[in-house]
C-alpha cells in the first residue's frame, strides 16, 4: 500500500464539493493524482452528477443485500442508505492517493479503518462556523441556541442551493432539506476527531466559488488551506478543535 487516504467531511453543503472542483481548476496537478473514493448510494443523481463518478447510484434493495457481503460497510446517511467497498479502497491506494469527499459518518469510518490498517491519511473537516464564532456565541449574554443557530444557517444554504438547482422545490426537496439541516449540529461534533477543521462560510450556495475569475473570501481560504495542508505546509485557515467544544453534540 503505497498511497494516502486524503478525507474531507462536513456537512450537506458546506462547501466540499465546490472546493473539490476548483482544486481541479486552479489546481489541476494536485486534482488529478488523487483517486476519487466512489460510495454507493440509493437516492437519485442531483442534476450534474454521474453514475460511477459521484456516486454508484443503485436501488435500496440493492445496497441492502452489501450487507451479506463482509467486504462492504453499509449505514444510512441523513435518510439515504450508503456502502462503502473496502477492496476497491485497498486495491485504490496501492496505485495512487485516494479522495474520499464526503459526510462525516463516511469520514469518520474511514479515520478508525486507516488506524487500524495503519493508513497513512490526511484528514480535515469542513465547518460551516469557526471555533472563535462558538466560543463567542457560548460565551456571550444573548439567548441564542447555538443548535438551533447552526440548524438555521444550514437551512438557509440548503435552500439556496436547492434554488440554484432547480425552478420548484417539492415537498420532497423541502424534507429532504430539514433532515440534513438539522443533523449539521451533530455532524460538527464529530469535527474534533479529525486532524484539522477548516471553517468556511462559503458553501455550496456561494457565488465565491466560480462567479469569478478566482475563489474569493473563506472559499479562497479553504481551498488554500487544503492545498497547504496536501502538501505538508502549514495553514494559518485551519483549526483544531477539542472534544466537547459544541454542547450536546455527538462527539
Amino acid at each position: 500500500m503505497s498511497g494516502k487516504l486524503i478525507i474531507l467531511s462536513g456537512p450537506s453543503c458546506v462547501g466540499k464539493s465546490p472546493l473539490s472542483t476548483a482544486l481541479g481548476r486552479f489546481f489541476p496537478e494536485i486534482k488529478s493524482s488523487l483517486k476519487p473514493l466512489v460510495l454507493y448510494n440509493d437516492r437519485s443523481p442531483r442534476p450534474g452528477e454521474k453514475d460511477g463518478i459521484d456516486y454508484y447510484f443503485r436501488t435500496r434493495e440493492y445496497i441492502e443485500s452489501l450487507r451479506k457481503n463482509e467486504k462492504y460497510i453499509v449505514l444510512e446517511v441523513r435518510g439515504d442508505l450508503q456502502a462503502l467497498d473496502i477492496e476497491e479502497l485497498r486495491e485504490s491506494l496501492t496505485q495512487a492517493d485516494v479522495f474520499f469527499e464526503g459526510n462525516p459518518f463516511v469520514g469518520s469510518i474511514l479515520l478508525e479503518l486507516a488506524k487500524a490498517e495503519k493508513i497513512p491519511n490526511l484528514n480535515m473537516f469542513m465547518s460551516p462556523i469557526s471555533r472563535e464564532e462558538i466560543l463567542f456565541l457560548l460565551g456571550s449574554d444573548s439567548n441564542i441556541e447555538l443548535q438551533d443557530l447552526v440548524t438555521d444557517v444550514m437551512r438557509r444554504k440548503l435552500l439556496r442551493r436547492t434554488r440554484k438547482q432547480k425552478s420548484e422545490l417539492s415537498m420532497k426537496d423541502l424534507e429532504n432539506i430539514e433532515k440534513r439541516a438539522s443533523s449539521a449540529y451533530d455532524e460538527l461534533g464529530m469535527a474534533c476527531q479529525f486532524s484539522y477543521v477548516i471553517p468556511n462560510h462559503d458553501g455550496e450556495d456561494s457565488e465565491n466559488w466560480d462567479a469569478f475569475y478566482y475563489p474569493l473570501g473563506d472559499a479562497l481560504k479553504s481551498l488554500q488551506s487544503f492545498v497547504y495542508l496536501y502538501r505538508n505546509e502549514e495553514s494559518n485557515h485551519a483549526e483544531t478543535w477539542e472534544k466537547g467544544l459544541l454542547p450536546d453534540a455527538s462527539n
